[in-house]
């Protein structure tokens, strides 16, 4: 279930390893990939951040040379614009060392430390004492991936079925039973890759209720035309170790644009793009959940400076400045938002690899955040064997 980039790409990989088969694709929108894959920044990512002999690692790697492969085969225009990791200071050199060798644990191409010298030549207007630099990082359309892979779906047999919003999941003996708005489906087996409604579907079939899903809301600005040339691929800044997100940088994106941000706030709905977007009782849902209130008390001085540049244009442009000096209010031009799935334990903390679980004939995929685009088609194929071996055996 799901018809993101993710439920897609088990579609598809089931239907290779089992030509014939009848797969159907249940998703709630009335169109493909209409919320993380259609919302994120586009970056195919070479695997720098992720603990060497996670799922992230390996996955993000072998995921990253496949998608650069399944886009020369579908005719998917990508660039490998490369990516510097910058050190603003000499304080943050440790963690970017800590980076690079993590970075070099995981076999990431071509990585290399720059001085300052060499981060000028690659990018003039980026301050900064030191850089990692990732030539194989690159940008994609990943709603071009996404009906890319609809289309392969359809040619193999698989089906589609959209404006169908599961309301219940019912494990028998030998099959699973759907429940829709409208229809009922039994399966043998369940897949769901449900995004910020995982733990939902999850409780359906009585799966544990944790890990939750706390939606955590980033919003990006365009630079407008004039400033685009302020930057020539992908920067960021080193991850600040009190905080789990990457911090505010500028992607470029394969439409031209050079997008700045994101920041990071709770999402009062989990489907909510905009401030005023408001499901009472979704946010009550996250807000009196044991685990957001831990990471609410160690993370609080941390999310109010993110609701500050929520709020002020001028407070999340000075966020960039410290990347990009030359970077003014003025230069902001339209803004957007994506809504990040996180999977939060019980005790405060995010969870950091994909996770999944499974029951009987049910496999949820519970965590599948950044870099879950760039992965897909390799987690894709460690889903569904984890299907194959769970029917073996059950």
């Amino acid at each position: 279930m799901g018809a993101g980039i993710l439920g897609l790409a088990v579609a598809r990989e089931t239907l290779l390893r089992h030509p014939g088969l009848r797969v159907v694709a249940l998703d709630k929108e009335s169109q493909i990939a209409a919320h993380q894959t259609g919302h994120n920044s586009g970056v195919i990512h070479a695997g720098v951040y992720y603990a060497p002999g996670s799922l992230k690692a390996r996955l993000c790697l072998q995921g990253a040379r496949e998608m650069y492969a399944y886009c020369d085969e579908n005719d998917i225009q990508y660039e490998r614009c490369g990516k510097v990791v910058v050190a603003s200071g000499e304080d943050e050199l440790p963690r970017l060392g800590d980076l690079h060798r993590r970075a070099q644990l995981n076999g990431v191409p071509g990585i290399e430390l720059l001085d300052g010298s060499a981060l000028a030549e690659l990018e003039p207007h980026v301050q900064g004492v030191r850089a990692l630099y990732s030539p194989s990082t690159g940008i994609v359309d990943f709603r071009q991936v996404a009906n890319a892979l609809s289309t392969e779906v359809a040619a193999r047999g698989g089906e589609i079925i959209t404006r169908a919003r599961v309301v219940a999941i019912k494990p028998e003996r030998s099959m699973v039973e759907l429940r829709t708005a409208v229809d009922t489906w039994r399966a043998k087996t369940v897949i769901t890759c449900a995004g910020v409604y995982a733990d939902h579907l999850a409780r359906m079939t009585g799966a544990p209720a944790a890990p939750k899903i706390v939606p955590f809301r980033g919003t990006y600005y365009s630079l407008r035309p004039a400033a685009r040339s302020l930057v020539r691929g992908l920067v960021y800044p080193v991850p600040d170790p009190t905080f789990p997100f990457l911090g505010a940088h500028f992607t470029k994106q394969i439409s031209g644009e050079v997008w700045t941000g994101p920041n990071a706030v709770l999402a009062f709905s989990r489907d909510g793009y905009r401030l005023r977007d408001i499901d009472v009782r979704e946010l009550w849902e996250t807000l009196s959940y044991p685990g957001f209130r831990a990471l609410t008390t160690r993370y609080w001085r941390t999310g109010l400076a993110e609701l500050r540049g929520e709020v002020s244009k001028r407070t999340f442009t000075r966020a960039l400045q410290r990347l990009v000096p030359a970077v003014r209010p003025e230069d902001l031009g339209e803004s957007h938002a994506g809504v990040r799935a996180q999977a939060l334990s019980e005790d405060g903390r995010l969870l950091d690899d994909f996770w999944f679980d499974h029951g009987e004939r049910v496999i949820h995929v519970r965590n599948a955040p950044s870099p879950g685009a760039t992965s897909s088609l390799a987690l894709a194929r460690e889903v569904v064997q984890v299907a194959e071996r769970a029917l073996a055996t059950g």
